[in-house]
């Protein structure tokens, strides 16, 4: 017997139809996309998923170093396993760093948009330091004066600091539960409504977490703990995403068991219309390699565990 209901009210998209609609794209379908720039892959294996997304890395890197210029790139804090395997990399195929500049996505804040210490537990500055940077050897290290987050002291300058370096060469990153890009919001589409040119072009701002972005960053990195994920974050914008010469999105959202909490909005984002609720969905428009751990791309079905 049919059962139909109205969408949550806390959820910022709703359109039914289309949730519906991307809801039944099979694995088989998901890779095909009307913008041939636009290119998603599966990676099954979640070793030859996190090396793929190392080698990505080093290899833009060490093209800059070849060719006599600086490597300036976006990252992320999540995915994570591919930092050690890219410092294993650098470190074994000694590649010097002097010419790379660094500018995380994102860094968490409190209530009154104080981004946390950096040697906070769960910062996104340890997290990096930890997982990346300090795993390379220290004579190949890039300075640590370029090494950039967006703090509560440098976010109003943080996209003049990306331009004042010629732009980035590329914008990592991955998509969160609500569709966030970085920790650029769904609850942000509020404010810009349908004028996507203006969203495309807005940048760094502090923002407040949707619900959806603190019960997902309690269950990957807080052991569960709602009440440990600080309620704000500065966060890069849709232009400093759209403005790198290139996009490499990595999800891998597979908790095991036949779950992935990212199924549905990795197809919501690839598949869906280009809008201000979906933040991922502007990757659609523009040159992005967006790869799906092969556990996101199954179908999506209703799992009773």
């Amino acid at each position: 017997m049919a059962f139909t209901y109205a969408l949550a009210e806390f959820l910022d998209f709703k359109d039914a139809a289309v949730c519906e609609r991307v809801r039944r794209i099979k694995r088989e379908e998901i890779t095909q996309h009307p913008n041939p720039d636009f290119k998603i892959e599966i990676i099954d294996d979640p070793g030859e998923f996190y090396a793929a997304f190392a080698t990505d890395i080093v290899m833009r890197i060490k093209q800059a170093l070849d060719e006599g210029r600086r490597f300036v790139g976006i990252f992320p804090v999540g995915p994570m396993p591919q930092y050690p395997i890219a410092a294993r990399m650098i470190n074994a195929l000694r590649i010097p760093m002097h010419h790379v500049h660094t500018f995380n996505m994102d860094e968490y804040a409190d209530e009154n948009g104080r981004t946390a210490p950096p040697d906070w537990e769960g910062s996104f500055q340890k997290a990096m330091f930890d997982r990346f940077f300090n795993l390379i050897d220290p004579e190949l290290r890039p300075p640590l004066s370029q090494i950039h987050f967006p703090t509560t002291e440098n976010l109003p300058r943080y996209a003049e600091m990306i331009e004042e370096l010629g732009g980035a060469d590329v914008c990592y990153g991955g998509i969160g539960w609500c569709g966030h890009i970085a920790f650029w919001e769904s609850s942000l589409g509020y404010e810009f409504g349908d004028d996507l040119e203006a969203y495309k072009k807005a940048g760094p701002r502090l923002v407040t977490l949707t619900p959806m972005t603190i019960m997902q960053n309690a269950l990957h990195s807080f052991g569960g703990d709602w009440s440990w994920v600080p309620p704000k974050a500065n966060t890069i914008g849709p232009a400093q995403i759209l403005g790198a010469r290139y996009r490499s999105f990595w999800l891998d959202g597979y908790i095991g068991g036949g779950v992935s909490w990212q199924r549905f909005i990795a197809r919501l984002v690839a598949h869906g219309p280009v809008n201000t609720f979906v933040p991922g969905s502007i990757l659609q428009t523009a040159p992005t390699r967006y790869v799906l751990l092969g556990g996101v791309a199954d179908n999506v079905e209703i799992h009773m565990s």
